[in-house]
């Protein structure tokens, strides 16, 4: 099939963010692909050309977090073992905090659609991409150069994090933004004993 003219990358993302916007306000089992294709205004055999069932879209909203979290992992990864890598803690959580600010729609769309997460625990690409994050997590949680009281106030910022975005339902739906990311970001550093945490720049 070949491409359409109006196809491409950016086509791509912009059906990732209508099909996003449309699981928020109609719940994922009441938008249908031409829901999507409508709002986009193309065809629904221009979608196809991308995809060609629902679920795929879901799993590819679901994918843009393990994107933010392995770009992060990177920046962490790269950074020395021990020391180094507590000194660069806070400023890595704090961009996990933006990030997550950012991206709140993401998550909205999980809280709203409880029963399509069954496709992401079938879905092979994304349990590996889970467990391999899981897993460089662990690993850096595990180091025997950062001594367990480090280890478990690193544990403890990301946890917090996961809490407010991922696990305290509308809780904190209504705090605007800024105000969210700066009292986050306060009671990180808390956490990790320092200051402030800093703003990634």
């Amino acid at each position: 099939m070949a491409r359409p003219r109006s196809q491409g990358p950016q086509t791509r993302e912009r059906i990732l963010d209508v099909a996003l916007e449309l699981f928020i306000e109609r719940g994922y089992d009441r938008t249908s692909l031409r829901d999507i294709a409508q709002r986009l205004g193309i065809t629904k055999a221009a979608l196809y050309y991308y995809f060609e069932r629902k679920e795929q879209i879901f799993i590819e909203l679901h994918l843009r977090l393990h994107a933010i979290a392995g770009v992060i992992l990177d920046e962490i990864e790269a950074v020395g073992d021990g020391s180094e890598r507590v000194a660069a803690w806070p400023a890595m959580v704090s961009r996990l905090i933006v990030e997550m600010t950012e991206n709140r729609n993401l998550m909205l769309m999980h809280r709203r659609n409880q029963t399509a997460l069954v496709t992401l625990y079938t879905n092979e690409a994304n349990l590996l991409q889970h467990e391999a994050l899981e897993a460089r997590l662990d690993r850096i949680l595990s180091s025997p150069a950062i001594t367990l009281e480090q280890r478990v106030r690193m544990a403890a910022a990301i946890g917090a994090v996961t809490e407010v975005f991922f696990d305290s339902g509308s809780a904190f739906d209504h705090v605007p933004p800024a105000e969210l990311r700066a009292c986050l970001q306060a009671v990180v550093a808390d956490l990790l004993g320092t200051q402030r945490a800093p703003a990634p720049a």
